[in-house]
C-alpha cells in the first residue's frame, strides 16, 4: 500500500498499473497534475503475513488541490500471486 501511495505522489502510472490485479486493472490511469499527495495514515490491516494469500489496507491519504487540502479514505482489497502484492479494488 504504501508504494501504491508513493507511485500516486510522484506520478509514476506504469507501477500503479503493474501493481493492479489484472481482473481489476483499467487499461490506464489518468491522475489529475493539480493534485498532490502528501500524507498516507494506515488505519487498519487485515491478513498480508507471509501466510496469507488476500489481505486488506485500510488508510486515509492526504492531498492538496488548488491550495485546499483534503482526504480519500478506502479500505483497499489485496491479492499476492508470484510473491507480489497486488491491488483489487478499493471500498471507500
Amino acid at each position: 500500500m504504501r508504494s501504491r501511495f508513493s507511485a500516486f505522489a510522484v506520478g509514476d502510472t506504469e507501477y500503479l498499473l503493474a501493481t493492479w490485479h489484472r481482473s481489476t486493472r483499467p487499461a490506464g490511469v489518468d491522475l489529475d497534475p493539480a493534485q498532490r499527495w502528501t500524507r498516507l495514515d494506515v488505519l487498519a490491516t487485515t491478513g498480508g503475513s507471509p501466510f496469507h494469500e488476500t489481505g486488506t489496507v485500510e488508510f486515509r491519504a492526504h492531498y492538496r488541490q488548488d491550495g485546499k487540502p483534503g482526504s480519500m479514505h478506502e479500505n483497499s482489497a489485496f491479492t499476492r500471486e508470484g510473491g507480489r502484492w497486488l491491488y483489487v479494488r478499493g471500498q471507500e
